[in-house]
């Protein structure tokens, strides 16, 4: 992935990175340094926090950045809320970038809402695996059929492997 610009965030874009996941997942970055890093050959652009790609903007429905953590942001940032759960035979679907169906999903939170950004963990160890789109409510995904959660982002992808 080649960086087309890389810059120190603003105060102001900080605390709305901070304010949106902490509000959204319950999780508290508390970093000293948040640098943007614009990617030519990418959809998303990254927040490298202390350093760390942890957190990436999403295109929401109306085109505007969403900031969201990355795979490697929500495992190192354990997010307690907009987190859909997968049992053990989904975990190689969803890491090779799969849809998440309904009858993988073994536990969701309830606040989720058609179109929120969530994180998709495996159940035994509670690993994020990918990061995703709700096409429904939390309360609705639980089931024999369908799909619930349109895959964004997961392990092995090239943001995955994204280097500084």
């Amino acid at each position: 992935m080649e960086i087309s610009s890389r810059h120190h965030l603003r105060s102001d874009e900080v605390t709305a990175i901070e304010d949106a996941l902490a509000g959204q997942l319950g999780v508290d970055l508390d970093a000293d340094s948040y640098e943007l890093v614009e990617l030519a050959d990418s959809a998303f652009d990254l927040v490298l926090v202390d350093g760390d790609p942890d957190v990436l903007y999403v295109e929401d429905e109306s085109g505007e950045p969403e900031p969201f953590l990355t795979v490697r942001g929500a495992n190192r940032h354990e997010p307690s809320s907009h987190v859909v759960t997968v049992d053990a035979g989904a975990v190689s679907f969803v890491s090779d970038g799969a849809d998440v169906m309904r009858p993988g999903i073994v536990e969701v939170d309830e606040t989720i809402s058609d179109g929120d950004l969530v994180a998709i963990a495996e159940e035994a160890h509670g690993k994020v695996l990918g990061i995703g789109r709700a096409m429904t409510g939390g309360d609705d995904m639980l089931g024999d059929s369908g799909k619930v959660v349109k895959s964004v982002h997961h392990v092995g992808d090239d943001l995955y492997e994204f280097a500084v």
